[in-house]
This record gives structure tokens, C-alpha cells and sequence, in this order.
């Protein structure tokens, strides 16, 4: 399911033997057009969630994680991403979890995501043993000591627009990656640039190196191309990274790329990839939601 281990992070070049993952359900639930300073309802909705198929029995284990979401949320007030492992008084596994914002949130906002994606975990997923649940503006994850963990390259969830971009839309595309690429590599775990058209940023998970930041955008930005092609917009999650790009043939939206319909994903598709075992996705096509179970392994 792409969620941590509560151990200090091994590599995110070397994957896990893919038998080991769990079966987990990914469900998309909303696809918005893109990833940028827009209305603060807009930070609510739900991209994906992630659910292991296993479940935490016993009153030890909800104590646990009871406790890890009331020490995320106290953080949530003054950080954008917090980590820790809490565990019941009456024993059991420990709980590892985190919470991470979108770079550009102020400290309210990032509060206010927090506390409306906790409850998630339990609402979405039940009783799991591992749930990641991802909103337009933070995501939060938990899992039971030694959950398995996989890649931090691994892809987890992507959009792509529908249609194509227009005119010289792809060499805008990759120069507005190319500067994503670069100020990742400077240093910054969350960076949004624009070129000419295009509106594009990333971020990677908090205490990632600058290194494996880099690489996990690098990535991305390569899943991206190859996932999602031509498409004038697309959004694509990595278990450490993600990145998002718009194009806006008649000018960016103040304010970043806010939602538009010309560089929106109305009619694109959703899907989500990078787990092993059965997938039931939920995805938007032609405004009709169509399920369909889809046999995943590997990277997609």
C-alpha cells in the first residue's frame, strides 16, 4: 500500500519481493483537475484511499491508534509533517503514523486538512491494519509494527487528463518538469513553478534525503510522461513523491492552477497502480462511474 515502515527508511531505490505485499483495496473517489492554492473546500476531497485487507483485532490495537491520532493531531497545529509510533497501555503492537500537508498550506489549513482526514482512516477503511488515505491537501497513513513496506518509487495512484495538449504543449511540459526536477534538487521538498502555460509542482515526503527527493521526482515525472502521455493534465502519487501538472492555453488562473476548465481532467481517467493482488477501482469515465477489477503487479 505504499505506507511506511516505522523503522528508519531503508533506500527507496531497493524494492521489497513483491510476494510479501499485502492485498490491499484502492478506491478513487474524486479527481480534481489539479493540485494548487484553490478554495479551501477544495482541500477536503478525497483523491484515493488505501486499505490492507487484514484487520487489527482487539481492544489493544484501537487503544493504539486511538492515541496515534490524538498525537497527530496535536502536532497538526504547528507542523506540516509529523511521524510517530504510539502503543496501548494494555500492550500489543505498536502503531507507526504520519500526516504530511501540501507545502503551500498555512498552518490553519493544514490543521483544519489533518482533522478531517484522521477520522478517514476509520471511516474508509475500518478496522485495518494499515489504511493511507490521500486529500487534495494532506494525507495521513498508520500501520501496525513491521507492516510491510514497498518502494518509495512505487506508483501508487494517477490521473491523466483527457485529450491532448495543444500547439508545442509537451516542450512546455517538460521544461516546466525540468524546473521541478531542479529545485527539488536545490533542496526543497515541496516546489511549484510555471512555464509559459503550464502549471506544475512536487513534493516529497518530509524527511526524505535531497537525494531521494530527487529521485522519487524524477520518477514521477518519468511515470508521468509515459502514464499519462500527451494529456494536458495529470497527477501521478509515488509512496514518497508526487506531482501534478496543468496546462492553461489561455493563461494560468491567479493564484496557481486553480480548477479550469481549460486545463481541467473533466473526462479523464483515474487509476490506481503499484500494488500486488486485486484492485477494485472506482473511476470517472464519461461522468458515469464504472467499476472494474484490475489485476496489478509490479510497477504498472
Amino acid at each position: 500500500m505504499g505506507i511506511p515502515k516505522a523503522h528508519p527508511p531503508r533506500p527507496i531505490s531497493s524494492p521489497p519481493t513483491p510476494s510479501l505485499f499485502p492485498i490491499l483495496t484502492l478506491v478513487l473517489a474524486s479527481v480534481v483537475s489539479s493540485i494548487s492554492p484553490s478554495a479551501a473546500a477544495d482541500l477536503y476531497a478525497l483523491i484515493y484511499k488505501g486499505c490492507a485487507n487484514q484487520t487489527a483485532g482487539g481492544g489493544a490495537s484501537q487503544q493504539a491508534l486511538a492515541a496515534l491520532t490524538s498525537s497527530l493531531t496535536a502536532q497538526a497545529t504547528t507542523a506540516k509533517f509529523y511521524k510517530t509510533t504510539t502503543s496501548s497501555s494494555a500492550g500489543g503492537q505498536a502503531m507507526f503514523g504520519l500526516f504530511q500537508c501540501r507545502g503551500d498550506l498555512s498552518a490553519s489549513d493544514c490543521s483544519a486538512c489533518v482533522g478531517r482526514v484522521l477520522p478517514m482512516w476509520s471511516s474508509l477503511c475500518g478496522p485495518a491494519v494499515a489504511a493511507r488515505v490521500q486529500l487534495t491537501g494532506c494525507y495521513a497513513l498508520y500501520q501496525v509494527s513491521g507492516f510491510p513496506q514497498v518502494s518509495g518509487t512505487q506508483m501508487l495512484f494517477k490521473t491523466c487528463g483527457s485529450g491532448g495538449g495543444r500547439g508545442d504543449f509537451e516542450l512546455k511540459r517538460d521544461t516546466a518538469f525540468a524546473q521541478l526536477q531542479s529545485g527539488v534538487a536545490g533542496g526543497a521538498e515541496f516546489y511549484a513553478t510555471s512555464y509559459a502555460s503550464v502549471y506544475a509542482l512536487a513534493q516529497c515526503e518530509g524527511d526524505l534525503s535531497t537525494s531521494d527527493c530527487a529521485e522519487c521526482v524524477s520518477q514521477a515525472v518519468q511515470k508521468s510522461e509515459v502514464e499519462c502521455g500527451g494529456a494536458p493534465s495529470g497527477q501521478v502519487y509515488l509512496d514518497k513523491c508526487y506531482i501534478s501538472y496543468s496546462y492553461y492555453p489561455h493563461g494560468i488562473p491567479h493564484g496557481g492552477g486553480a480548477n479550469s476548465e481549460d486545463g481541467g481532467d473533466s473526462g479523464g481517467r483515474g487509476s490506481g497502480a503499484g500494488f500486488s493482488g486485486n484492485l477494485l477501482a472506482v473511476c470517472p469515465e464519461s461522468n458515469e462511474e464504472k467499476r472494474r477489477l484490475l489485476k496489478v503487479g509490479g510497477d504498472g
